[in-house]
């Protein structure tokens, strides 16, 4: 009997799990955290560790390994099969761990055997599918819906954790202690400042979101603004704000595909801050022909967006292709760069806000995770996680250097003539908004010189 009994005692559910969190993280350099089990058995660190994963049921780790990729943990994320306290950020260099590790036929093995003595769960599962979508990948009708799918949540969530403009793309940091206001008004006018918007000038922005830039550009530069964008509920409070603010004279904001755009109408200068993601790489020629077509000779075109780093190769298929950002498609800057180069345009200066981005997210997760009830109010709970995993992975992407976001000056010359300054002093000039010296500084991702 008491033979029985320690037989049993080392084939209990929490026994197995640990066994198998022994097997699986053998190799694992780090061990700064901890994994709490749903009997609050706990393996790891004991002195403060910087994240905890909770392992809500005793099938949570059978539904995060049976076949692990970056969906499939993410998948058992938002389920509620384990939960994440603490840094979540940190948790991701365990996840490219995971995911990433070479292992022995031995390794190998014994890793399985220990899987298949995990527990499996009977407990039931939300339906929770990512949304599916109808007719061809990057179709007008098709990026309708999978714009509306992202933007198309209520603007009170929103609100929770962007800054009161409702900048929904990186700010512009003068150093890393700068709040997430100051920065965001600071990265409205450099963009402002490397246009060169000057009063009485035309402004297209392409993707405008809730209509933070234009209503900078009218308010303290004085030109006249177009924003567009894919989402109603999104042009509707772009609009109210603009009224609010007493701007309807100078902006107006249309529900409009940019393919859409009047050739009629041109602009002295163009703007897309965070749409381009939505294009697609097939799309770009189109893209930088309608931006060529719409704009004066002698203006410029400031293309800023995300791109994915040229060596970075993803294992498994993605979280936030299927659940966050559908028919999002990251390319690497040289793609986009080639094709804006072969629609005519000079290429200007490229800037890699890289650190920015991971500076802003940081700030966006601290504030979600502040807003957490209200959050799950707003929408439900699976929404809520869904958001905090996407970010923390961006951030992590950010400064691991897979991800990297630029802002790329394109122009339309006349004749050769550019019409630019032999140099950028003007962009760190002391701005108009403020007095602060450190306005001068150039940004901490660095520039790259092409001849201006």
């Amino acid at each position: 009997m008491q033979l029985l009994a320690k037989s049993v005692l080392r084939s209990t559910p929490p026994v197995i799990c640990v066994q198998f969190l022994d097997a699986l993280l053998r190799d694992y350099p780090r061990r700064d955290f901890q994994v709490r089990l749903w009997d609050d058995t706990s393996w790891g660190t004991e002195n403060q560790p910087r994240f905890t994963l909770v392992l809500k049921h005793p099938g949570a780790l059978r539904a995060m390994f049976s076949s692990p990729s970056e969906l499939s943990l993410g998948e058992a994320y938002i389920h509620d099969d384990f939960d994440i306290e603490g840094d979540i950020e940190a948790a991701f260099d365990l996840s490219d761990c995971l995911l990433g590790q070479e292992r022995s036929l031995w390794l190998r093995l014994d890793l399985n055997k220990q899987f298949e003595k995990l527990p499996k769960s009977d407990r039931p599962r939300a339906d929770l599918r990512p949304i599916e979508f109808g007719g061809k990948v990057h179709s007008k009708d098709r990026d309708r819906q999978a714009i509306r799918y992202h933007y198309d949540l209520p603007v009170e969530f929103y609100t929770l954790w962007l800054d009161p403009r409702m900048v929904y793309s990186c700010a512009y940091f003068s150093n890393p202690e700068e709040d997430l206001d100051s920065a965001q008004e600071r990265k409205l006018d450099y963009v402002c400042r490397k246009l060169r918007l000057r009063q009485g000038e035309r402004l297209l922005d392409i993707g405008c979101g809730w209509g933070a830039l234009i209503m900078h550009a009218a308010a303290h530069y004085g030109v006249e603004c177009v924003g567009i964008t894919l989402s109603v509920p999104q042009a509707e409070v772009a609009r109210e704000r603009l009224r609010a603010a007493g701007l309807n004279n100078l902006c107006r904001v249309e529900v409009s595909d940019y393919r859409d755009v009047d050739h009629d109408q041109q602009y002295d200068k163009i703007v897309s801050v965070g749409m381009f993601e939505h294009v697609g790489e097939a799309l770009l020629p189109e893209y930088f022909h309608q931006a060529w077509d719409l704009l004066r000779p002698g203006g410029v075109f400031l293309n800023h967006g995300i791109a994915y780093s040229a060596t970075y190769r993803r294992r498994g298929p993605s979280f936030t292709d299927r659940y966050v950002f559908p028919d999002g498609d990251l390319v690497p800057i040289s793609t986009s760069l080639r094709a804006g180069e072969l629609s005519a345009f000079e290429l200007r200066d490229v800037e890699s806000l890289r650190e920015h981005y991971a500076l802003t997210l940081h700030h966006w997760i601290q504030r979600l995770e502040a807003h957490r009830e209200e959050a799950c109010h707003i929408t439900d709970d699976p929404t809520y996680r869904m958001w905090r995993l996407q970010m923390a992975g961006s951030a992590h992407g950010f400064r691991s250097g897979r991800l990297n976001v630029y802002q790329a000056l394109f122009a339309k010359p006349v004749r050769g003539h550019s019409g630019l300054p032999l140099t950028r002093a003007d962009w760190y000039r002391v701005s108009a908004l403020n007095d602060d010296p450190r306005d001068s500084m150039p940004a901490v991702g660095g520039t790259f010189r092409f001849g201006s």
